[in-house]
């Protein structure tokens, strides 16, 4: 059975730090691209940041640029993101994802991964407010 359990969510203030992990079982986890997903309310899913299944890859939305960082730890099947200098506009629930389709933009490199199979935590809320 596939899990993928979230932690680490809260409430900051702005311009503080938060750390989410993400614990995965079931699957093969190194066969995965791993993505971070956010939800706020009355806003569609979107992508946060994305890490290649060996982990030498990374990508982020625009807005998330060097402030968050994304990780994975094959061994112990974790995936985490750091997030710095937080915003009230990065307050949602936010998502690990197994599989979806990442790509990746390294100068002349671009490349996509992703899985076949597709799996979703169940979201961990982060609010940033004052």
């Amino acid at each position: 059975q596939v899990h993928l359990i979230e932690s680490g969510g809260g409430l900051v203030q702005p311009g503080e730090s938060l750390r989410l992990s993400c614990a995965a079982s079931g699957f093969t986890f190194d066969n995965y691209p791993m993505s971070w997903y956010r939800q706020s309310p009355g806003k569609e899913r979107e992508l946060v940041a994305g890490i290649s299944k060996g982990g030498g890859w990374t990508t982020y939305a625009d807005s998330v640029k060097g402030r968050f960082t994304i990780s994975r730890d094959n061994s112990k099947k974790t995936v985490a993101l750091q997030m710095r200098n937080l915003k009230q506009d990065d307050t949602a629930v936010y998502f690990c994802n197994a599989g979806s389709e990442i790509t990746i933009n390294s100068g002349d490199l671009t490349f996509t991964e992703r899985h076949e199979s597709e799996y979703w935590g169940q979201g961990t809320q982060v609010t940033v407010s004052s």
